[in-house]
């Protein structure tokens, strides 16, 4: 992370430390999706993405891992995408975390 105090930088940087759980899996799902495709997401997938971290780590872990979706559509969809770049991405530079 930088030293960049925009506002920007700042709301990333929250989101990364809230994205860090209390599941080693979860962070694996969570943090290379944030670091690679936050800043692409539309202003509503944003939205939905600071809405999913505020869920507890449980809800979290049972939708990212295919056993339940989200009822609301756009926690689902955000879910989705999450799960959709874990499958289609090399994250074992995370396996450290």
């Amino acid at each position: 992370m930088s030293d960049d105090t925009s506002p920007k930088a700042i709301l990333r940087k929250r989101l990364y430390w809230h994205s860090r759980r209390g599941m080693w899996e979860l962070d694996l799902l969570l943090i290379p999706f944030l670091e690679a495709r936050f800043e692409t997401l539309s202003e509503v997938e944003q939205l939905a993405y600071q809405r999913l971290i505020e869920e507890e780590d449980q809800d979290l872990f049972v939708w990212l891992m295919h056993r339940e979706w989200p009822e609301e559509p756009e926690l689902r969809h955000i879910v989705q995408m999450i799960v959709e770049h874990a499958e289609t991405t090399d994250n074992s530079a995370y396996r450290t975390l």
